[in-house]
């Protein structure tokens, strides 16, 4: 594959701070067209390491868990000119505090829709055919073959599947979801218009699409007004015995209350791939049966993020040469 390679006026190449390993034709690249200073550890860079790499640096290649805060950009050395986050969320960053500095910030949106909806379906497979529990009875030695009421899941053709959220992301879930004979309803910020929304049914408020998801999955941004939003009220609303599934942001989710949930079979099994407080899991969902735990792996393909490490560099090169940004999020 032909990468373009950045040209700045001048023979120094700039220089970037990488705080994350990613794949080798992302690495190259970055080889090839900087001067990288890149976090060796295996743990992130705490504040003051990030700040201290920073110093005469030109750009900082983020991850979401680096936390950019009101802190954080009023020490920023002001020859960052551009900060690119290797997510499409970017609430680590604090927007208002980076827009009195002279830094543009970006992130990678697109490229990771297909990934993370393989993943939902995973979620929504593993957590409804009780895949953990299954595991766990083949790797302990306890299967009985001739038990045949054990382990019982239920079945998603025929099934009302709830989208929070009919965005690139949403749209890819329901394309998948139909293959398995599932109905689509939705809500969203507005109704889709004519075919894009395939047959699905619109929903103008929340709790009407709640009431009828037998299986719930969340496709919104973390805002203050999305956080906590799957909570005892929210999840009042879902027929008893619903099926949840999380790949968008941790913080969408109230610990307490979905773990409360599903205890009480209110909620039947859950599927998660993220966490509020990512990497860190609440404990108590490790000792629960009936969720399905993957550790983050919604845009986890070696195809996505390549994706995503070019279109952050793509827009770090824009910005270093005075160019349109492709995906930027603020300054520029």
């Amino acid at each position: 594959m032909q990468i373009p390679t950045l040209k700045l006026s001048g023979s120094i190449k700039p220089i970037l701070v990488v705080t994350r390993r990613f794949p080798v034709d992302v690495e190259y690249r970055i080889a090839r067209d900087y001067l990288p200073r890149f976090n060796l550890n295996e743990e992130p860079f705490t504040q003051k390491e990030l700040l201290a790499a920073a110093e005469r640096a030109d750009a900082l290649f983020v991850s979401p868990e680096d936390r950019l805060d009101a802190d954080f950009f009023t020490r920023l050395d002001t020859s960052v000119k551009v900060i690119a986050t290797f997510s499409v969320g970017y609430d680590h960053i604090d927007l208002e505090a980076a827009a009195a500095k002279p830094v543009a910030i970006a992130n990678t949106p697109g490229v990771l829709t297909e990934a993370t909806a393989d993943i939902t379906l995973l979620l929504l497979l593993g957590a409804s055919r009780r895949a953990y529990e299954g595991q766990q009875l083949v790797r302990s030695g306890r299967w009985n073959a001739s038990r045949l009421n054990e382990i019982l899941g239920w079945q998603l053709g025929g099934k009302v599947l709830g989208i929070f959220g009919m965005g690139r992301i949403g749209r890819a879930v329901a394309e998948r979801a139909r293959a398995f004979g599932m109905k689509i309803h939705y809500t969203n910020r507005k109704e889709l218009p004519g075919d894009s929304a395939a047959g699905a049914t619109y929903h103008v408020h929340a709790k009407t699409l709640l009431n009828v998801s037998q299986f719930l999955t969340l496709h919104v941004p973390f805002t203050p007004e999305t956080r906590h939003f799957l909570n005892t009220q929210s999840i009042g609303y879902l027929p008893k015995g619903a099926i949840v599934v999380i790949t968008a942001r941790g913080g969408l989710v109230n610990d307490d209350d979905l773990i409360a949930a599903l205890r009480s079979g209110q909620v039947a099994a859950a599927g998660l791939d993220v966490y509020e407080g990512v990497p860190d899991v609440n404990p108590r969902y490790l000792d629960l049966p009936n969720v399905f735990l993957l550790p983050h792996l919604g845009s986890a393909t070696l195809e996505t993020r390549s994706a995503m490490g070019m279109l952050a560099l793509d827009n770090i090169d824009a910005i270093l040469v005075g160019n349109p940004a492709p995906s930027l999020i603020s300054g520029g």
